[in-house]
């Protein structure tokens, strides 16, 4: 079935990390990663209140890199308050609501990571980038930033009780190369070059989406392959 990992990335308050610890505890999750946060004083301490609740959060794995929160997820969840004509469309849209998100994973088998942004301004268009699928919870349009706790609340929520499955999604090391392998086949097609950034990461988006199992991923890259190696039996036929 899949497993649910929470990624607080540069939390800035000790108050919230403690919180989203409580939190956690309350809906059954164990899996609690901080990306470079505060050191976890009192004040965290106070906000886990719970005993089991505080040991957790000590036991929470403290990594320094987005990169290293992620290298094992199958899915990675980038998650925002910013929804609909934004600075750029093909990092924050299409977004998916908790509820959503519970559809897509039933039934399904990996890990998936739940991303949280920094209080102050969340997560980077270039973090979102990293981010198989972008989920938004819906909220007032005049005041849609939420306390980071309540927002991991209601997404854990939501996700309860997920349906086991068979259904494995591929690992992330090989979504990446195939990531890669799409942008490098960009350049080589030619594609114009001022739509090549944006359409390679348009094309990550629908395939963030498809939940790609292992093997259609290595179908998809050998589907390249062959692209390419035709395109360059032709043109040394052109010769």
């Amino acid at each position: 079935m899949v497993t649910i990992r929470v990624i607080l990335l540069e939390p800035l308050y000790g108050g919230n990390i403690g919180s989203v610890a409580r939190v956690m505890m309350n809906f059954g999750f164990r899996d609690l990663v901080l990306v470079n946060p505060p050191v976890i004083g009192d004040e965290a301490r106070t906000f886990a209140s719970n005993p089991n609740a505080i040991d957790f959060l000590e036991s929470a794995t403290v990594v320094g890199s987005f990169e290293e929160a992620i290298h094992d997820s199958n899915l990675v969840v980038g998650t925002t308050s910013k929804m609909g004509e934004t600075e750029n469309r093909h990092v924050r849209m299409p977004a998916y609501s908790p509820k959503a998100l519970k559809a897509k994973f039933d039934g399904k088998k990996g890990n998936v990571s739940l991303v949280f942004g920094r209080e102050d301004r969340g997560l980077s268009s270039n973090e979102l980038s990293r981010c198989d699928i972008i989920a938004v919870i819906p909220t007032s349009a005049s005041y849609p930033v939420m306390n980071i706790s309540h927002a991991v609340a209601i997404f854990l929520y939501e996700l309860q009780d997920l349906s086991p499955g068979q259904y494995p999604l591929a690992d992330r090391y090989n979504k990446d190369l195939l990531y890669e392998h799409i942008h490098e086949f960009l350049h080589k097609i030619p594609y114009p070059q001022h739509k090549l950034e944006k359409t390679a990461l348009m094309i990550k988006r629908i395939l963030g989406r498809a939940e790609l199992t292992g093997r259609e991923v290595q179908t998809l890259r050998g589907v390249l392959k062959r692209t390419e190696r035709a395109i360059k039996e032709g043109r040394e036929s052109e010769r």
